[in-house]
């Protein structure tokens, strides 16, 4: 996987944002009926986005940290490509923010799944904490993975 694609870091308000802003509509928001809200998007000015690149510089996955306090990042917004999902393209990307996290000195990572992504967190070593609650109306559940 390392060699067919690399991360970055996608600055906020740049083409490449507007590009991972695109993804994340096609795949989490446009199949629930649901349109980003302006002040939403202006929130994310603090977070670290990262984007999943082929070597051809085509953006394939994103995600989106988003510091909670000094120790705890709260990872949002995962999306993949759905020609690209289920090949190991969503494994690379949390692995590499992982890495990213603990070397900005991040202790812990916390996230909200999907139902549908409980398995493939669980699988990442994220631990889940509490009850399914709903957001955007469907299923989540609390997770997390301590980085040290």
């Amino acid at each position: 996987m390392q060699s067919s694609y690399y991360c970055i870091i996608i600055d906020f308000g740049t083409p490449e944002f507007d590009e991972a802003l695109k993804l994340r509509h096609e795949v989490l928001r446009k199949p629930l009926n649901l349109e980003f809200n302006p002040e939403d998007i202006a929130r994310e000015y603090d977070s670290f986005h990262i984007g999943c690149y082929t070597q051809a510089g085509e953006l394939m996955a994103v995600l989106t940290l988003k510091p909670i306090d000094s120790k705890i990042i709260k990872m949002r917004q995962v999306a993949v490509d759905p020609h690209s999902q289920s090949k190991g393209l969503g494994t690379f990307l949390v692995q590499e923010s992982e890495k990213f996290a603990a070397l900005k000195g991040f202790e812990k990572i916390e996230l909200h799944a999907r139902d549908t992504a409980i398995e493939f967190y669980k699988k990442s070593g994220y631990i889940p904490m509490g009850e399914i609650f709903k957001e955007v109306g469907i299923d989540h559940l609390f997770m997390f993975k301590k980085l040290t």
